[in-house]
């Protein structure tokens, strides 16, 4: 696999701008029996995140993972309560090969089928699986696809695989018919990397249960807040002094306006990640101590 990995990787990935990546190498006797994989099969075998063990022994049974390949994701087939992390029926190695932090190998025998589907696996839905943001997991078309790959293209390669990966779990809530997701780039979020105690907190301070536009940013007042799915967390919009007039939101820049645009579904980059104060950080360890679900909070905008 090592010198097939050589030949095709920078093909795999130019098109592809993420700087994590995960590789599930198959056995050199999967090679012998199954001959020289074509490049449609290997694109099946990537992942444009970075994906170590825990992330992974974390996800319910069937929850997608993202590939290189346009037209399949890989689907979880084990249990978090497995000894074993399996994908499309085929178990890991029990550790990583190699992982630093931004390219994770792990070693599989044999070459996932891309036609594997939920109706093969011997395991039923685990319907009482909690995601790694508290949320359900569910096997509907994924919503965020075409917003992922736009972010993805424009150097927002985490935010964009969660989107994809639904780790937001918004798509079927009801009562929440728009959404606005302010994205950090990638340079700003090597940290946070394989940091899943943290991807909750991430995702929903970033998220405003309505549609912003830029537009409609540029016309909010200095000092009007937004409130976010992070219980006690809002957004404050204020400018910038002197001329630029830079508008920010908790001090931070909105460095790319309107990055994807939909009926339902708005995308604003950002300079920088928005912090948590330490008073909030501790109200919502306390809630989720409690047990109480985290909300959106909708008296203000």
């Amino acid at each position: 696999m090592s010198l097939t990995l050589q030949l095709v990787s920078k093909t795999l990935t130019r098109a592809h701008h993420s700087p994590f990546l995960t590789i599930f190498s198959p056995s050199d006797s999967a090679f012998v029996s199954s001959g020289q994989p074509s490049l449609s099969l290997l694109e099946f075998h990537f992942s444009p995140l970075s994906l170590p063990l825990y992330s992974l022994k974390k996800l319910p049974c069937n929850s997608k993972i993202p590939t290189l390949s346009p037209s399949h994701s890989l689907v979880i087939t084990s249990f978090p309560s497995d000894c074993n992390v399996s994908l499309k029926g085929v178990n890991l190695t029990h550790k990583p090969i190699y992982n630093d932090g931004l390219l994770v190998i792990y070693g599989i025998n044999e070459f996932f089928n891309p036609g594997y589907g939920v109706s093969d696996s011997p395991f039923k839905t685990d319907q009482d699986a909690i995601s790694p943001c508290g949320f359900s997991f569910n096997d509907s078309v994924n919503a965020f696809e075409e917003a992922s790959g736009v972010l993805r293209s424009k150097g927002y390669s985490l935010m964009g695989s969660f989107l994809e990966l639904q780790l937001l779990g918004f798509s079927d809530r009801s009562g929440i018919a728009e959404l606005t997701v302010f994205a950090p780039f990638d340079g700003v979020m090597m940290d946070y990397v394989g940091n899943v105690s943290e991807y909750s907190s991430l995702l929903l301070r970033h998220t405003v249960p309505c549609k912003i536009s830029w537009s409609d940013l540029v016309g909010f007042d200095d000092g009007d807040a937004l409130k976010t799915f992070l219980n006690g967390f809002k957004i404050n919009v204020t400018r910038s002094d002197g001329d630029d007039d830079l508008l920010m939101l908790n001090g931070v820049v909105i460095s790319s306006p309107n990055l994807y645009y939909s009926d339902w579904l708005v995308v604003h980059g950002i300079h920088e990640v928005l912090a948590v104060p330490a008073t909030t950080k501790e109200a919502t360890e306390s809630s989720s101590q409690m047990g109480g679900e985290i909300a959106p909070d909708r008296s203000e905008f």
